[in-house]
């Protein structure tokens, strides 16, 4: 078995919560370390998103553009079914833990890449500008993580502002502040990058210095509203826990035991190699997710319910590798080069403070980008 695909068809806002479908489909078996792609398919009320739309555009480029990626080939299609409604885009959000570029054509892996149009990039000459809200009390290694980023931004060309210690208020009052200098920007603005540093709730949310709640969607939606950067990528880095879990991961079953102990198999996240696309973006209401809005980018260090792992003498995993493939490939598809960072996260095995036994961490990428994003051109 080399793939999977499921298509989940419902009326207008029903198709809410199909992550129980996607765990049980994530425990087979004969789909370990093979691509899942679930297709959450619903229109809006209004006629926005009507599926059809979606899947001709999906079907034409598929055919066209064999050689792109799934990835790639979804980012086109959000451009041409993106939908204004009420003075906001909305699209399609793709939900995404792959660890390798996945084509559904047949390609030939000695044909070179076609360019690819101009216009299909983010234009990114404009002003950068990052926010990092860091919680660095009560978590070592964190310090490293601020540095290891702060770096790379001021390479890239970001003008950072840093807040250490936030209190759950403050993360809220950052943002706002963040995005009204933005909005006043005397230049025109081309992309900003939030990154969110705390320990998390149970449920996925950030925990201030002063230990109270705020939920990361309540940021994006604030950052959202920012007229300055309509229309331009919006990046959010996330690294906190996600829930309590810690994933041991998965081997290849129903093969002898001296087969599994002379070949050696790794351990992949349970939660790897999985792409979800919600067609149904304005309707849905699917937690972590960042409804309907487009040209927003999110990477979480976990997958939902699980434990993001921090390392006291270097920092964290995501964070230092996402740092090292930047730096190593700058001017390459940012969606690309997250899902690179995914594979050699994935790859490592975590050995916690308060665990004995090694386990496993995986990203998880949820994007309504309408074009490529490259860093650096």
């Amino acid at each position: 078995m080399g793939c999977v695909l499921v298509a989940l068809v419902g009326p207008c806002g029903q198709l809410r919560q199909p992550q129980q479908l996607v765990r049980e489909l994530s425990h087979c078996g004969a789909l370990w370390g093979c691509p899942k792609v679930f297709l959450l398919l619903s229109g809006t009320s209004g006629g926005a998103h009507k599926p059809g739309a979606f899947l001709t555009s999906l079907g034409e480029l598929c055919g066209r553009c064999p050689h792109w990626s799934l990835l790639q080939l979804l980012t086109e299609v959000f451009c041409r079914t993106a939908e204004e409604s009420s003075g906001a885009t909305y699209c399609p959000v793709l939900r995404s833990s792959l660890r390798g570029a996945l084509c559904l054509g047949d390609v030939e892996p000695w044909r070179p890449k076609p360019e690819h149009r101009p216009s299909a990039q983010y234009d990114l000459s404009g002003a950068r500008a990052a926010l990092f809200l860091a919680v660095i009390r009560d978590r070592p290694g964190a310090q490293h993580d601020v540095k290891a980023l702060g770096d790379l931004c001021q390479t890239l060309g970001f003008k950072t502002t840093l807040r250490t210690d936030p209190t759950a208020q403050a993360f809220q009052e950052e943002l706002a502040r963040f995005r009204e200098q933005l909005d006043t920007h005397k230049d025109p603005v081309s992309c900003a990058l939030v990154a969110l540093m705390a320990h998390g709730g149970p449920q996925g949310q950030l925990l201030g210095a002063d230990g109270q709640e705020v939920q990361p969607e309540a940021l994006v939606q604030e950052l959202n509203c920012c007229g300055a950067l309509r229309g331009c990528p919006k990046i959010f880095l996330l690294q906190a826990c996600r829930g309590g879990h810690r994933d041991a991961g998965m081997g290849p079953k129903g093969r002898p035991w001296f087969w599994r102990w002379l070949q050696a198999p790794p351990a992949i996240p349970s939660h790897a190699d999985i792409l979800q696309i919600d067609v149904d973006a304005q309707g849905s209401s699917s937690r972590g997710s960042t409804p309907g809005n487009s040209d927003i980018l999110m990477v979480y260090a976990a997958t939902e319910g699980c434990i993001a792992y921090r390392d006291e003498e270097k920092g964290s995993d995501f964070i230092q590798t996402l740092v090292e493939v930047l730096r190593t490939d700058p001017r390459g598809d940012l969606l690309e080069l997250l899902t690179e960072v995914n594979r050699q996260v994935c790859e490592l095995d975590v050995l916690g403070p308060d665990c004995d036994e090694r386990r496993k961490a995986c990203l998880e990428i949820y994007s309504s980008l309408r074009r490529r994003l490259c860093l650096q051109v």
